[in-house]
Protein backbone atom coordinates (compact mmCIF):
# COMPACT_ATOMS: atom_id res chain seq x y z
CA UNK A 1 0.00 0.00 0.00
CA UNK A 2 1.28 3.29 -1.14
CA UNK A 3 -0.38 5.82 1.63
CA UNK A 4 -0.21 8.73 -0.52
CA UNK A 5 -1.74 7.10 -3.39
CA UNK A 6 -6.06 7.55 -2.79
CA UNK A 7 -6.77 4.43 -4.64
CA UNK A 8 -4.53 1.99 -2.84
CA UNK A 9 -5.07 3.60 1.25
CA UNK A 10 -7.84 3.00 3.41
CA UNK A 11 -9.83 4.78 6.04
CA UNK A 12 -8.02 3.36 8.53
CA UNK A 13 -5.13 5.53 7.23
CA UNK A 14 -6.70 8.59 6.45
CA UNK A 15 -9.71 9.20 9.19
CA UNK A 16 -7.54 11.66 10.92
CA UNK A 17 -5.44 12.68 8.11
CA UNK A 18 -4.92 16.08 7.31
CA UNK A 19 -3.77 16.15 3.83
CA UNK A 20 -2.01 19.72 2.20
CA UNK A 21 -2.51 18.96 -1.38
CA UNK A 22 -4.47 16.91 -3.57
CA UNK A 23 -2.93 15.90 -7.11
CA UNK A 24 -5.29 14.62 -10.06
CA UNK A 25 -3.71 13.53 -12.67
CA UNK A 26 -5.63 13.94 -15.87
CA UNK A 27 -4.55 11.77 -19.09
CA UNK A 28 -6.78 10.47 -22.52
CA UNK A 29 -7.70 7.71 -24.25
CA UNK A 30 -6.45 7.93 -27.36
CA UNK A 31 -4.10 6.51 -30.61
CA UNK A 32 -0.13 6.73 -30.17
CA UNK A 33 1.07 5.89 -33.37
CA UNK A 34 1.18 2.33 -34.89
CA UNK A 35 3.63 0.98 -31.38
CA UNK A 36 2.32 2.95 -28.77
CA UNK A 37 -0.92 2.09 -26.17
CA UNK A 38 -4.39 4.04 -26.15
CA UNK A 39 -3.07 5.06 -22.66
CA UNK A 40 -0.11 6.04 -23.08
CA UNK A 41 -1.17 10.01 -21.35
CA UNK A 42 -2.47 8.20 -18.42
CA UNK A 43 0.22 5.35 -17.82
CA UNK A 44 3.42 8.83 -17.94
CA UNK A 45 0.52 11.01 -15.47
CA UNK A 46 0.34 7.88 -13.11
CA UNK A 47 3.55 6.73 -13.00
CA UNK A 48 5.30 10.80 -12.62
CA UNK A 49 2.41 11.64 -9.80
CA UNK A 50 3.04 8.42 -7.92
CA UNK A 51 6.72 8.76 -8.14
CA UNK A 52 7.16 12.28 -7.04
CA UNK A 53 4.23 11.83 -4.15
CA UNK A 54 6.70 9.30 -2.68
CA UNK A 55 9.28 11.79 -2.72
CA UNK A 56 7.39 14.64 -1.30
CA UNK A 57 5.62 12.34 1.08
CA UNK A 58 9.39 10.60 1.78
CA UNK A 59 9.91 14.93 3.40
CA UNK A 60 7.18 14.79 5.72
CA UNK A 61 4.73 16.78 2.86
CA UNK A 62 0.88 15.82 3.08
CA UNK A 63 0.32 15.07 -0.25
CA UNK A 64 -2.33 12.75 -1.52
CA UNK A 65 -2.93 11.63 -5.28
CA UNK A 66 -6.33 11.13 -6.67
CA UNK A 67 -7.17 8.15 -9.06
CA UNK A 68 -6.17 9.73 -13.02
CA UNK A 69 -8.87 10.63 -15.63
CA UNK A 70 -8.37 8.71 -18.34
CA UNK A 71 -10.56 10.42 -21.19
CA UNK A 72 -9.55 14.05 -22.31
CA UNK A 73 -10.10 16.46 -25.16
CA UNK A 74 -10.06 14.64 -28.34
CA UNK A 75 -11.95 17.44 -30.42
CA UNK A 76 -9.47 17.03 -33.05
CA UNK A 77 -9.52 13.50 -33.67
CA UNK A 78 -13.52 12.53 -34.11
CA UNK A 79 -12.53 10.06 -36.63
CA UNK A 80 -9.82 8.22 -35.06
CA UNK A 81 -11.16 5.16 -33.71
CA UNK A 82 -11.91 4.73 -30.35
CA UNK A 83 -10.41 7.78 -29.49
CA UNK A 84 -12.52 9.01 -26.27
CA UNK A 85 -13.35 12.30 -26.39
CA UNK A 86 -14.35 14.59 -23.09
CA UNK A 87 -15.74 18.13 -23.86
CA UNK A 88 -13.99 21.23 -22.06
CA UNK A 89 -17.72 21.49 -20.45
CA UNK A 90 -17.44 18.43 -19.36
CA UNK A 91 -14.51 18.49 -17.73
CA UNK A 92 -15.18 21.61 -16.09
CA UNK A 93 -18.36 19.37 -14.50
CA UNK A 94 -16.11 16.75 -13.16
CA UNK A 95 -13.43 18.86 -11.68
CA UNK A 96 -16.71 21.24 -10.25
CA UNK A 97 -18.19 17.98 -8.54
CA UNK A 98 -14.08 17.18 -7.31
CA UNK A 99 -13.02 20.60 -5.95
CA UNK A 100 -16.33 21.04 -3.98
CA UNK A 101 -15.45 17.75 -2.19
CA UNK A 102 -12.25 19.55 -1.84
CA UNK A 103 -13.08 22.56 -0.62
CA UNK A 104 -15.79 21.08 1.78
CA UNK A 105 -13.77 18.76 3.74
CA UNK A 106 -10.86 21.90 4.15
CA UNK A 107 -7.69 20.29 1.12
CA UNK A 108 -7.47 23.83 -0.53
CA UNK A 109 -4.64 23.30 -2.23
CA UNK A 110 -5.90 21.19 -5.66
CA UNK A 111 -2.49 20.55 -8.80
CA UNK A 112 -4.15 19.22 -11.61
CA UNK A 113 -0.97 17.45 -13.45
CA UNK A 114 -2.25 16.91 -17.12
CA UNK A 115 -0.58 14.41 -19.37
CA UNK A 116 -2.24 15.25 -22.79
CA UNK A 117 -1.54 17.84 -24.67
CA UNK A 118 -5.51 18.51 -26.04
CA UNK A 119 -6.16 19.86 -22.08
CA UNK A 120 -6.66 23.35 -21.51
CA UNK A 121 -6.89 23.99 -18.02
CA UNK A 122 -6.54 27.60 -17.87
CA UNK A 123 -10.65 29.02 -18.24
CA UNK A 124 -11.75 26.27 -16.22
CA UNK A 125 -9.34 27.41 -13.27
CA UNK A 126 -10.17 30.73 -14.14
CA UNK A 127 -13.98 29.81 -13.56
CA UNK A 128 -13.58 27.39 -10.48
CA UNK A 129 -11.28 30.19 -8.62
CA UNK A 130 -13.71 32.32 -8.51
CA UNK A 131 -16.25 30.25 -7.13
CA UNK A 132 -14.84 28.47 -4.51
CA UNK A 133 -12.34 31.16 -3.20
CA UNK A 134 -10.72 29.39 -0.96
CA UNK A 135 -9.23 26.99 -3.13
CA UNK A 136 -5.79 27.54 -4.62
CA UNK A 137 -5.74 25.04 -8.28
CA UNK A 138 -2.73 24.65 -9.90
CA UNK A 139 -1.99 22.93 -13.46
CA UNK A 140 1.01 22.06 -15.05
CA UNK A 141 1.71 20.03 -18.44
CA UNK A 142 5.42 17.99 -17.92
CA UNK A 143 6.94 18.23 -21.38
CA UNK A 144 6.86 21.74 -20.84
CA UNK A 145 8.71 21.44 -17.52
CA UNK A 146 11.94 20.93 -19.02
CA UNK A 147 14.14 21.43 -22.22
CA UNK A 148 12.90 18.46 -24.10
CA UNK A 149 15.96 19.63 -26.58
CA UNK A 150 18.48 18.30 -23.86
CA UNK A 151 16.78 14.74 -24.07
CA UNK A 152 15.58 14.18 -27.26
CA UNK A 153 17.14 14.78 -30.84
CA UNK A 154 13.61 14.65 -32.95
CA UNK A 155 11.74 16.96 -32.17
CA UNK A 156 7.22 16.27 -31.72
CA UNK A 157 4.40 16.37 -29.38
CA UNK A 158 2.60 13.24 -30.35
CA UNK A 159 3.98 9.51 -29.82
CA UNK A 160 6.87 11.16 -30.85
CA UNK A 161 11.07 10.58 -29.48
CA UNK A 162 9.79 11.56 -25.93
CA UNK A 163 6.49 9.70 -25.01
CA UNK A 164 8.28 6.59 -26.72
CA UNK A 165 11.64 6.92 -24.75
CA UNK A 166 9.02 7.24 -21.55
CA UNK A 167 6.89 3.82 -22.50
CA UNK A 168 10.21 1.76 -23.42
CA UNK A 169 11.24 2.98 -19.76
CA UNK A 170 7.99 2.52 -17.90
CA UNK A 171 6.15 -0.36 -20.26
CA UNK A 172 7.84 -1.74 -22.44
CA UNK A 173 5.92 -4.79 -22.37
CA UNK A 174 3.08 -2.54 -24.35
CA UNK A 175 5.25 -1.13 -27.09
CA UNK A 176 5.21 -2.74 -30.63
CA UNK A 177 8.66 -4.15 -31.94
CA UNK A 178 10.67 -1.21 -33.80
CA UNK A 179 9.64 -2.25 -37.37
CA UNK A 180 5.89 -1.60 -36.45
CA UNK A 181 6.69 2.16 -35.47
CA UNK A 182 5.19 4.72 -37.78
CA UNK A 183 7.55 8.04 -38.87
CA UNK A 184 5.22 10.31 -37.09
CA UNK A 185 5.50 12.29 -40.27
CA UNK A 186 2.71 15.31 -40.00
CA UNK A 187 1.72 18.10 -41.86
CA UNK A 188 1.48 21.90 -41.60
CA UNK A 189 -1.08 24.37 -41.95
CA UNK A 190 -0.41 26.26 -44.96
CA UNK A 191 -0.99 29.46 -43.88
CA UNK A 192 2.38 30.46 -41.88
CA UNK A 193 0.79 32.55 -39.27
CA UNK A 194 -0.49 29.06 -37.29
CA UNK A 195 3.18 27.66 -37.29
CA UNK A 196 4.73 31.05 -35.77
CA UNK A 197 2.15 30.08 -32.52
CA UNK A 198 0.50 33.60 -32.71
CA UNK A 199 -3.07 32.27 -34.44
CA UNK A 200 -4.27 29.03 -33.54
CA UNK A 201 -7.13 26.69 -34.69
CA UNK A 202 -7.24 23.03 -34.06
CA UNK A 203 -5.54 20.47 -36.45
CA UNK A 204 -7.63 17.71 -38.19
CA UNK A 205 -5.64 15.02 -36.97
CA UNK A 206 -6.23 12.55 -39.80
CA UNK A 207 -5.17 15.09 -41.91
CA UNK A 208 -2.15 15.56 -40.62
CA UNK A 209 -0.62 12.74 -40.32
CA UNK A 210 -1.35 9.38 -41.10
CA UNK A 211 0.19 6.86 -38.33
CA UNK A 212 -1.40 9.32 -35.70
CA UNK A 213 1.90 10.23 -34.57
CA UNK A 214 3.60 13.81 -34.36
CA UNK A 215 7.14 13.46 -34.38
CA UNK A 216 9.97 10.44 -35.51
CA UNK A 217 9.77 8.35 -32.36
CA UNK A 218 12.88 5.89 -33.83
CA UNK A 219 15.67 7.74 -32.49
CA UNK A 220 14.03 6.75 -28.76
CA UNK A 221 15.41 4.70 -26.26
CA UNK A 222 14.48 3.76 -22.80
CA UNK A 223 17.40 5.12 -21.25
CA UNK A 224 16.00 8.69 -22.80
CA UNK A 225 13.35 8.23 -21.08
CA UNK A 226 14.66 7.00 -17.38
CA UNK A 227 16.52 10.18 -17.43
CA UNK A 228 13.82 12.48 -18.78
CA UNK A 229 11.48 10.48 -15.91
CA UNK A 230 13.38 10.57 -12.92
CA UNK A 231 14.10 14.65 -13.64
CA UNK A 232 10.71 15.41 -14.06
CA UNK A 233 10.00 13.18 -10.72
CA UNK A 234 12.55 15.58 -8.72
CA UNK A 235 11.47 19.15 -10.43
CA UNK A 236 7.70 18.03 -9.82
CA UNK A 237 8.54 16.72 -6.08
CA UNK A 238 10.19 19.96 -4.94
CA UNK A 239 7.75 22.14 -6.34
CA UNK A 240 4.83 19.73 -4.26
CA UNK A 241 6.86 20.43 -1.32
CA UNK A 242 6.57 23.76 -1.76
CA UNK A 243 3.26 23.74 -2.49
CA UNK A 244 2.07 21.81 1.02
CA UNK A 245 4.01 24.20 2.92
CA UNK A 246 3.03 27.51 1.27
CA UNK A 247 1.02 29.61 3.04
CA UNK A 248 -2.50 30.77 0.82
CA UNK A 249 -2.57 33.95 3.09
CA UNK A 250 0.79 34.54 2.02
CA UNK A 251 2.14 33.71 -1.63
CA UNK A 252 3.55 36.75 -2.98
CA UNK A 253 6.57 38.61 -2.31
Amino acid sequence: MRPYILAETNWEALKDAKIELAVLPWGATEAHNYHLPYATDNIQADNLTAAAAKSTYDKGAKVIVLPTLPFGVNTGQSDIYLDINLNPSTQLAILTDIVEVLNRQGIYKLLIFNGHGGNNFKPIVRELGLKFPKMFISFCFFPQMLDKDLYFEEKGDHADEMETSLMLHLRPDLVLPKDKWGDGASKKYKIKSYSEGWVWAERKWSEISADTGVGNPHKATSEKGEKFFNDIVEKLAQFMVELCDADLNDLYE
